[in-house]
């Protein structure tokens, strides 16, 4: 029960961040990556600090550390994101950043020699691919914001895949509250060293900001770092890789985005590989128990 509602909680994680596509396309249009950025993580710090201040008190050195980890790879990641989003379509950086779907397992193998489950991997293929017929709207020629994106799927990656191991043993809110601070601290710095200190403010950005802060920020990543209690690390990239198919849905739905049959096509080949992932291994165990029954 508990695996279905982590898987559930992902997926309503997977949700917000599509929608969060194009919450912060409108925010780039009145502030700064890093502004962007600052702001977010600052306020959604400052909200769970305020739902959760006790936990401050209860901090150990284990959950500073991992936080600080987490926190360091979250800000890389949306950096590289953000900054690549400059030098690149938005096509092709969303499905360049969804390749940590097919990183994660190889990290748990080369890192821990965690054996890469054939139905993951299967699922994290097919999962590409889908994103790929999702996104890809132009040629595939290799620019620095196509090197970028590339690089932030890896930190992403490891991101996704340090949050699995680190809340097997920590608390995931206290892990949660010192990787924002992490992340705010340095997108604070980020912001000083640019010199991108706004000296005005549109009320269209500060409402982005407000929802990034909320729900995409906030309530996404508590919903994440819990849910990675009751699953695998490669089954939640694949989940959380379903935000390409939602930010498809919202930019048709509000940034009046034509739907083709490529993207639909996408769609259900994203939809298949989380059935493989989630449902294919039971379905062969119970095959296989009626086989041996039957004789």
């Amino acid at each position: 029960m508990k695996q279905y509602l982590g898987d559930g909680m992902l997926l309503v994680t997977a949700i917000v961040w599509g929608s969060g596509f194009v919450v912060t396309d409108i925010a780039l249009e009145y502030l700064t990556p890093y502004q962007v950025m600052a702001g977010r993580f600052v306020l959604a710090t400052l909200l769970l600090i305020i739902l959760f201040g006790a936990k401050l008190k209860t901090l150990t050195n284990s959950v500073m550390w991992k936080g600080t980890i987490l926190g360091t790879f979250l800000f890389l990641a949306f950096v590289l994101q953000t900054v690549g989003l400059q030098h690149t379509t938005p096509s092709k950086n969303a499905f360049l950043t969804a390749v940590n779907v097919v990183i994660v397992p190889v990290i748990a193998y080369l890192l821990y020699k965690r054996r890469i489950d054939r139905y993951e991997m299967i699922g994290s293929v097919i999962t590409i691919v889908g994103i790929g017929l999702l996104s890809i709207q132009s040629s595939m020629t290799i620019n620095i914001g196509d090197v970028l994106s590339l690089a932030c799927a890896v930190a992403f990656a490891f991101d996704i895949f340090y949050t699995n191991l680190f809340v097997k043993k920590e608390d995931a809110i206290s892990l949660t509250i010192v990787q924002f601070i992490t992340a705010s601290i340095l997108s604070v710095v980020a912001v000083l060293i640019k010199g991108d200190i706004p000296t005005s403010l549109e009320s269209e950005g500060v409402y982005s900001i407000l929802y990034l802060a909320v729900f995409s920020t906030t309530l996404a990543y508590l919903f994440q770092n819990k849910a990675h209690q009751y699953t695998t690390a490669t089954k939640a990239a694949i989940i959380l890789s379903t935000e390409s198919f939602f930010g498809m849905l919202f930019s048709v739905l509000f940034l009046h985005e034509v739907l083709t049959g490529r993207m639909v096509m996408g769609a259900v080949l994203i939809i298949m590989a989380i059935l493989i992932a989630e449902l294919k291994p039971s379905f062969i165990k119970k095959r296989s128990v009626k086989k041996s029954y039957e004789k």
